[in-house]
């Protein structure tokens, strides 16, 4: 398994966005640890709700999705899981050989991560201008990715400069639209933010497809985070803006055969030259178009290009027309030099 010294091996970080897919059931979290290793996924990513230290009672549904919950608080407070809990998931996801990550929204999340250990921390798009959690994960000097869903530039360069001083940084291109529609996608962004930060800088996808990975891919990201879920038929909010298990492996599969092909360069002569074989079955020789005696001088009605390509090269047929047979040649028969009076000239 890569580790997260600098996000930059040689190879696409791919992440399973878990999110609250659980529903705050601990077992539906074990699930999903074992679908994102079982999609080919490095890492899997949480998010890290303690209520009491990141809302109020009174805070109002975005969308409500569900009528379970009275309040948004209530909502966050049935998402919440105990440190042991916690444990459990990252011990569970590092017998499976994934790196474990959560996004927290508290301080006190913060402290809980770090006391985990968790491999990375992840900054939701909403916590970009939260100077102080910013600085909390910063004094941890765990490696951190940051989105930037909801953010300008000017955002994005105050919280780089706070968490790049004291351990790895990559940024992710995000738009916070689920799902996102192609059009807000911004892969354009990906290398605005290479050039901006001189950081690894990745994709996190709420497409719901895995044509956004797939480009990004190509573009040599260090991180790309796409959200999980177990089917469709799942209950949640990011249901439509996720990819199944069977999808995920195929975006995975995907992503590993686009940095195969892009780590290897190709010499296309060097390479036509392996394919000789191949090459005869395919490319067409100079043949006779019916039985010729000896002396008879070509016309180009006795000539026609046939498969296979083992006699003279096709390019030759112009310059045959008018040689002189030296012997006598069957209907079909693939010309070569030594049928001709003064061989090859």
């Amino acid at each position: 398994m890569r580790g997260l010294s600098t996000f930059v091996d040689g190879a696409c970080l791919v992440v399973a966005e878990v999110a609250q897919a659980h529903d705050g059931s601990l077992g539906m979290a074990h699930s999903f640890i074992e679908a994102a290793a079982e999609a080919g996924a490095d890492a899997v990513k949480f998010q890290t709700h303690i209520a009491a230290a990141e809302s109020t009672p009174s805070e109002p549904w975005r969308v409500q999705f569900s009528t379970q919950d009275a309040s948004r608080y209530d909502y966050w407070k049935r998402m919440e899981f105990s440190p042991g809990q916690w444990k459990e998931l990252r011990s569970h996801a590092g017998e499976l050989g994934l790196l474990f990550s959560s996004s927290p929204f508290s301080l006190q999340a913060v402290e809980l991560l770090d006391d985990l250990e968790v491999d990375f921390m992840k900054v939701a798009s909403g916590e970009v201008t939260n100077i102080p959690l910013l600085e909390a994960i910063a004094q941890t000097k765990r490696a951190s990715v940051l989105s930037s869903g909801m953010s300008p530039m000017s955002e994005i360069d105050d919280a780089v400069e706070i968490l790049r001083a004291y351990a790895p940084l990559a940024i992710l291109q995000c738009t916070s639209e689920y799902p996102c529609p192609p059009e807000k996608v911004g892969l354009n962004v990906i290398d605005e933010l290479k050039t901006r930060y001189g950081l690894p800088v990745g994709l996190s996808d709420h497409s719901g497809t895995m044509y956004p990975g797939l480009a990004a891919a190509t573009m040599s990201i260090a991180v790309l985070e796409v959200h999980l879920t177990l089917s469709r038929r799942m209950f949640g909010p990011d249901v439509p803006a996720s990819l199944t298990t069977n999808e995920f492996a195929t975006l995975v599969e995907g992503v590993r055969f686009i940095e195969k092909a892009k780590a290897n360069p190709v010499d296309k002569d060097a390479l036509v030259s392996e394919m000789s074989t191949l090459r005869n079955s395919f490319m067409r020789s100079p043949v006779t178009t019916g039985p010729l005696p000896a002396g008879h001088k070509l016309t180009d009605t006795d000539l026609a290009l046939k498969k296979p390509g083992l006699g003279l090269p096709p390019q030759s047929v112009g310059a045959l027309v008018g040689r002189t047979l030296a012997r006598t040649v069957p209907e079909d028969h693939l010309l070569s030099y030594d049928d001709l009076e003064g061989g090859e000239t």
